[in-house]
């Protein structure tokens, strides 16, 4: 059977795990390089399974040595535990950390991009950031539901604390301000308290 661009069924091609081989095998080349580099690589959605690789390279480079690590981070956000996992363990660690935004750096992304001290807080000059109130879709009996409305409103005020002990924004102003979804450039970002530096290359990374 003839097969068009356009098919759902697309033709088998031999050298098609080849080639995911060959990506894999370069990513997993590259990486190890990044960590010989001490650069840790947060792209993507925080979940749990991303959570788990960032601690375990985070640890796995403050046994080597303390010496600093850099953090690259570009995240539209994820799960809030897997981010305070992450967020938690950069500051349990005794190497110190930078941590350098680029693309967008978003809702529970941002609690990770505070977790250092604000002298260690980088961008690239096209970065976004994001702050606003947690979410979840509440579902089952009515307790449960109420249980969960009830934790995400702890979470809520949490994360607007940490938001403003790291920026010395008032804590109402926080909740306000995170009511709705609240973007920031970088200027924004570095008048708001959020972002330390606004950076173009490597060797402007000092600390």
């Amino acid at each position: 059977m003839s097969s068009s661009p356009f098919s759902p069924i697309a033709p088998f091609r031999a050298d098609e795990d080849d080639d995911e081989n060959k990506g894999d095998g370069l990513r997993a080349a590259m990486m190890s390089k990044f960590l010989e580099a001490r650069t840790v690589m947060l792209f993507g959605g925080v979940d749990q399974k991303l959570a788990e690789r960032i601690s375990m390279q985070l640890l796995y480079l403050d046994h080597i040595s303390n010496e600093p690590i850099k953090l690259i981070v570009n995240s539209p956000g994820g799960h809030v535990e897997s981010g305070d996992t992450i967020h938690d363990l950069i500051g349990y660690i005794s190497s110190p950390v930078a941590i350098i935004g680029t693309g967008w750096v978003a809702s529970i992304a941002t609690h990770i991009f505070l977790s250092v001290p604000h002298e260690r807080r980088f961008c690239l000059p096209n970065t976004r950031f994001l702050i606003h109130q947690p979410s979840g879709g509440a579902g089952g009996k009515a307790s449960d539901i109420a249980i969960q409305a009830q934790e995400i409103v702890k979470m809520r005020e949490r994360i607007a604390r940490k938001i403003a002990d790291a920026t010395g924004q008032t804590y109402e102003k926080v909740l306000k301000d995170i009511d709705r979804d609240f973007w920031m450039d970088t200027k924004e970002a570095k008048e708001y308290g959020i972002l330390g530096n606004v950076i173009s290359h490597a060797s402007e990374v000092k600390f």
